[in-house]
């Protein structure tokens, strides 16, 4: 089935198409722009959404859900909030449809015309701070702690799957709070804990640090991020949490009377990562055999195949082989027999590589004649040959190793790509010919930024948190700067 990928090294671009379509995850759908999530990709997203659920309420988080239309007016009470989405929104303006009066087709209805347009969600801090305008009155209704999952509308019009659709899917996170420290505190709670959840779940190092006032979220004060390296040498923005001061608070009129008696505004933050996501897992570990998915993800971590001739073979493998998965789901992991009789063991073999099952077990007559099994890791394409009554315990401890396997193979990929320029001409070397994260004086300008990223297409990715200082000249200008940043192209 690899032989249908077009080779990383010839078209990144192509091979990242093909693995998405072809490893069954999405494919474009009849509306421009929007794609149909396929029952595996979706199956990977259901892992996301629940790992990603499990720590919002372990953190005080609750789910709620908020109206998909948004009334124009609310967009415009935020000035550098309806600035930064105003190009992207989809608009409905009338809610009725006719027949045409020749009979054939339907039309607008010119008499159903809204009175005032209603913006299909591309984010919902405007809905949702029009609605607790009625839910906080006193310090006592704070903090309040919100998730919403959704799906949102940004009309874009180049797309990519996953990575960049008119419609995708996603988690907002929407917070109140009394004192600006603690909406501080948890925007460093959120940007921890996505960071958490892509390292040690998917796999992925990450860098952490925020955003220069040119790349923030409209409407932010501050907007933390983390951006994650991919194989071609190109950032992605794998998740945002926004520090909003009190700036909706203010444009909604959201107000309480705190603890001695005074009205104030709240402090607010949001929050998101989305589909996007699955765009960052191919890119990050995918080969040209197809999807490298880590155990802590995938929604199959062991498959089982039996190699057999005719019935009576099968049902003596059955047993053993349906015992070894019931040992196995004892043990949390999920498990797949595929006993399908429509394809040979060679197709599952190159199928369940292609969909990057971390796992497969191969047993047939020979195996069961000996007590043994055999073990083929995804990660390496390794394969070993095991006591079959150790089947569970060595498993338990190989998911361990394959998922940091892949993480340090990943982190061991951006150590190699990241570079340290201190001179113009290294920057635009590093950056043409190589790629990857590039760490950089800056002069703190939004100009020379622009200048930067008008002349090299790279952009300021993150401003880190954990940078020491280290006094120098920006690479551009030549003015003096105290610390470097994370330059990069982008996703």
């Amino acid at each position: 089935m690899a032989d249908f990928l077009t080779k990383r090294e010839e078209n990144y671009a192509q091979w990242y198409n093909d693995l998405v379509i072809k490893a069954d995850l999405a494919e474009n759908s009849a509306v421009r722009g929007c794609m149909v999530i396929k029952p595996y990709g979706y199956a990977i997203w259901e892992k996301v959404q629940s790992e990603l659920d499990r720590l919002f309420k372990a953190t005080g988080h609750v789910n709620a859900y908020f109206p998909l239309f948004i009334p124009k007016s609310f967009f415009e009470k935020e000035a550098d909030h309806v600035e930064g989405f105003a190009k992207e929104c989809a608009v409905v303006t009338h809610y009725r449809l006719r027949k045409k009066e020749d009979g054939k087709g339907l039309e607008v209805d010119p008499g159903s015309k809204l009175e005032e347009e209603l913006i299909i969600r591309p984010t919902s801090e405007t809905i949702i701070w029009s609605t607790y305008r009625n839910w906080i009155q006193s310090y006592r209704d704070l903090p309040l702690l919100i998730n919403q999952w959704a799906n949102v509308v940004r009309w874009e019009m180049r797309t990519r799957l996953f990575l960049r659709t008119a419609e995708f899917l996603w988690q907002e996170g929407h917070t109140a709070h009394a004192t600006k420290q603690e909406a501080l505190e948890e925007t460093m709670t959120i940007i921890n804990l996505y960071a958490h959840f892509i390292q040690d779940f998917m796999g992925i190092p990450v860098l952490k640090g925020y955003k220069s006032e040119t790349e923030k979220f409209a409407g932010a004060v501050d907007t933390y991020a983390i951006e994650a390296l991919m194989q071609d040498g190109k950032a992605l923005q794998a998740g945002t949490s926004h520090f909003l001061g009190q700036n909706f608070a203010k444009a909604f009129d959201v107000q309480f009377t705190d603890k001695s008696g005074k009205l104030e505004y709240v402090w607010s933050t949001s929050w998101g990562v989305s589909t996007r996501l699955m765009g960052a897992l191919v890119m990050a570990h995918g080969d040209d055999n197809g999807l490298v998915i880590p155990p802590n993800l995938a929604p199959i971590q062991v498959v089982i195949i039996p190699i057999y001739k005719g019935d009576s073979q099968l049902n003596e493998l059955a047993s053993t082989a349906l015992k070894i998965k019931a040992d196995l789901e004892k043990q949390g992991l999920s498990v797949k027999y595929d006993d399908r009789d429509t394809h040979k063991p060679g197709f599952k073999f190159a199928e369940y590589e292609l969909k990057g099952v971390p796992v497969r077990l191969a047993i047939g007559p020979r195996d069961l004649a000996n007590g043994t099994i055999e073990v083929a890791r995804r990660d390496t394409m390794s394969k070993e040959i095991i006591n079959i009554d150790k089947t569970s315990e060595h498993l338990t401890k190989l998911m361990i190793d394959i998922q940091n396997n892949i993480f340090n193979k990943s982190l061991d990929f951006r150590n190699k790509n990241t570079y340290k320029v201190d001179s113009w001409d290294e920057f635009r070397e590093a950056i043409e010919k190589r790629g990857g994260f590039i760490l950089a004086h800056w002069d703190g300008t939004a100009e020379t930024e622009e200048k930067i990223k008008n002349e090299t297409r790279a952009s300021i990715r993150i401003i880190p948190f954990d940078d020491p200082g280290e006094e120098g000249k920006c690479v551009y200008s030549g003015k003096p700067s105290g610390k470097r940043v994370v330059f990069a192209r982008a996703y």
